[in-house]
């Protein structure tokens, strides 16, 4: 039997480094050796014990933004070849439950992901349905080929805001939002405000998209949005940190008639406060969005192909998988971090921020 090094999360708050068996694979999987699998904001409530759902899969290995190379297909893929380069979407929705059949699988009443509530991968290996694969083009380094999977929950966070060109565009929070951002700029909106209370992130932030930055720890944000908007406040406003606060600040930001796109994940117990005359009288409106799915994979990874975005300036560090819990209570502490890559063949950690 073939083993492999994997961290498994046997209980909150503890990882354990173990020696599993290699997942076999069945007729319509694909075996991935991993190469990179970044850290995301969520694999913290997963080690933390956040998500009720989550924590009735452990134990469990998670890690849900991966690139590697396919090492083993079953036979029934197609178009596929041991060697490819590849990312996988991560969702695996039941196909037959309402949501489904009418065209929300992100809503699937059976939702499941890759590395979320399945093994994933923070290990040597996982395995993948075939028909979930997409090959990374040539162009689309190893690195940023493992950013694909937070692209596409900022390209379904695009499509769900919808804004137009020519229109203010607030994003809160600068770490993913700075990737908010991007796409906002891509759509045409103008001018791109950046808010953080992180001068570095901020600093970001200006160097690669935002036309201005708001640091919270300067001035009212609230005041400054309205200052930029000559008094009519930001046609979308994008929450990306998941805080009952930011969230009532969102709100108080956005114009008349305007929208609050949702992405930031609260607790599941932090309620905002948020006046109901406002959706009558002004006409405020509030949308979400948790994830990407199906060819959002393919649209982010033309993005990158052609260079509309970006995803370098984030990526903050590579780090051996033997330092995945290390690191993940790391970036809770560091302000310098925002994306760290754990690598299976790593030998030691790569800095690449400066």
């Amino acid at each position: 039997m073939k083993t492999m090094r994997a961290q498994v999360l046997t209980e909150p708050y503890h990882f354990e480094l173990k020696e599993v068996p290699v997942p076999e694979i069945n007729e319509d999987e694909v075996l991935v050796k991993v190469k990179y699998c970044g850290i995301c904001g969520s694999d913290w409530g997963s080690y933390t014990g956040k998500y009720a759902d989550e924590v009735a899969c452990i134990p469990l290995t998670t890690g849900h933004e991966v690139y590697g190379t396919i090492a083993e297909l079953g036979k029934n893929a197609k178009g596929l070849h041991v060697g490819d380069r590849v990312t996988y979407d991560i969702c695996t929705p039941c196909g037959t439950c309402y949501h489904c059949r009418i065209g929300e699988p992100l809503l699937c009443s059976d939702f499941k992901q890759i590395g979320i509530h399945t093994d994933g991968g923070f290990a040597e290996y996982v395995k993948v349905p075939w028909k979930n694969i997409y090959v990374v083009p040539d162009e689309v380094s190893d690195e940023k080929a493992a950013f694909v999977e937070p692209l596409t929950a900022c390209l379904n966070a695009s499509h769900k805001m919808d804004c137009t060109i020519g229109r203010s565009v607030v994003v809160i929070g600068a770490g993913l939002g700075i990737m908010h951002a991007q796409l906002a700029k891509l759509r045409g909106a103008a001018p791109v405000i950046v808010i953080d209370a992180n001068a570095d992130r901020l600093k970001m932030a200006k160097e690669v998209v935002a036309d201005y930055t708001i640091n919270v720890k300067e001035v009212d944000p609230i005041e400054e949005v309205m200052r930029l908007t000559n008094g009519v406040g930001a046609d979308f406003v994008l929450e990306a940190v998941g805080s009952s606060r930011t969230y009532e600040q969102a709100f108080q930001m956005v114009r008349k008639g305007g929208k609050v796109e949702a992405f930031g994940i609260c607790a599941e117990d932090d309620l905002a406060s948020l006046p109901p005359v406002e959706f009558v009288t002004s006409e405020k409106k509030i949308s979400g969005s948790c994830a990407g799915i199906g060819y959002d994979w393919g649209d982010a990874l033309t993005l990158m192909k052609y260079g509309r975005v970006d995803p370098m300036p984030l990526i903050s560090m590579i780090v051996p998988l033997e330092e995945l819990e290390d690191t993940l209570k790391e970036i809770r502490t560091n302000p310098k971090l925002v994306k760290v890559l754990v690598s299976p063949e790593a030998k030691e950690r790569t800095v690449l921020y400066k």
